[in-house]
Formats: structure tokens, sequence, C-alpha cells
């Protein structure tokens, strides 16, 4: 039976603050992404204090760069032990290739279209394609360069399981327990993510300001079931 993932957004200011979300959520959570937002305040201390609370990370940078600028950037995540990271699909072949081509990384996870979008901001954005066109354009770029794994919303994860039939792992952000009213435009629930394939669910305020953290993480994890 195919099983889903929860990654819980460590996306706090401080590193302390960090702290505390992992105290919390022990025992529950195996996989913690550690955003732009913690590493640019506490830089790899944040991977650091994830690996000794005996987590995997997932150093969500979103790279975009130049080939060799992105390559040594994977590369240092990878010394770094973080389990996976992001990369824009966008940014290319011949970046792509380059990071596939190092001999020890983290996952690559390419990111399509962030869940922040609907399809008239993504056209506002110079994407005449459409959502869903776009999206599997990238991942079939990702897939044909050495990518892992897509990020994509769980609106489009059904569609790229099977096309892809499994070869990309599917990671989703953008999932809601219930509607928030927040910047996410294309969220589902824990179980929709589940049903539509998704390996990995990303989750960051539903658990991070909850009042109960443990138990935000608990009824999701009950969800997937």
């Amino acid at each position: 039976m195919h099983k889903t993932e929860l990654i819980a957004a460590l996306d706090t200011d401080t590193l302390k603050a960090a702290e505390h979300l992992l105290d919390k959520l022990e025992g529950r959570v195996k996989f913690f992404k550690v955003g732009s937002v913690l590493f640019t305040a506490a830089g790899p201390a944040a991977v650091d204090l994830v690996h000794k609370r005996g987590g995997r990370v997932f150093l969500d940078l979103k790279f975009y760069d130049i080939p060799n600028t992105v390559k040594h950037a994977v590369k240092h995540a990878g010394a770094m032990g973080v389990y996976s990271v992001s990369l824009h699909l966008s940014g290319g072949n011949e970046m792509l290739r380059a990071c596939a081509e190092l001999d020890k990384r983290p996952k690559l996870w390419g990111i399509t279209v962030l869940t922040s979008f609907d399809e008239y901001g993504l056209f506002r954005s110079g994407y005449r394609c459409g959502i869903d066109k776009t999206v599997r354009n990238l991942a079939a770029h990702g897939a044909a360069n050495g990518a892992d794994g897509v990020v994509c919303s769980p609106l489009e994860a059904a569609m790229l399981r099977k096309i892809h039939d499994g070869k990309l792992k599917l990671v989703t952000p953008g999932i809601r327990p219930e509607a928030r009213g927040d910047d996410q435009k294309r969220a589902v629930t824990p179980a929709a993510a589940r049903e539509a394939g998704a390996d990995f669910i990303v989750v960051g305020r539903p658990i991070t300001a909850a009042a109960d953290p443990a138990a935000a993480a608990a009824a999701i994890l009950e969800d997937l079931k």
C-alpha cells in the first residue's frame, strides 16, 4: 500500500523556536524542512539541530542559478548530510545534470509551479501554457535530467503519478487540514494528497501555528492513514 510521509516545516525565525518545535514533535515526525527563513537566520546550525535529534532534513532553498553555482551549492548541502534539496526545474538541462552527476549528493527535488500561484498569477509571470501543462513539462524535464522527485501541488500529483509511474517522488506542499484563507492557492487535505499519490506532504503553519503542534501533527498523520 502506498505510504505518504509527513515533512514538518521548521519555518521559524530563530534556532530556539525550531528547537522548541522539535521537542514537541520528537518521536512523531522523521522528516523536517529547513527553508530559507530559518537557514538565513541560523545557517547550517539548523541542519545540525535536526540531525542531532535523529531527523532527516529537506533543505528547501530552491536553488536557481548557473550550473556551476548550483552544483557547488548542492555539493555543500550533501556534505552537511541533508536528505534532499530543492532546485528550480526551470534552471535548465545543464544545471540539473551538473547536480545529478555529483558522486555524493542529496536527493534532488525539482520545483515545478509554486502552490501560491493560481492560473492568473502564473499567466502574469510569463507562463502561457497553464498550470497543468507547465507542471507536466517541467516534471518531464526533471525526469530526463536526473531529478529524483518533483515538488508540485497535490492537484497535479495524480497526473504526474500516472505519467511517471512512481519513477519520480512527488513532494506536495500546500497541505491544509481545513480552509485557512492564506496564500496557498492550490491546497488540499492530507488525505486528498495521499489519494492523489503524494510520497511526501510538506506541512508548515497548520503545525507551527497550532496551539499544540504535537496534536496537530498527530491528527495529520492519522489523516494520512
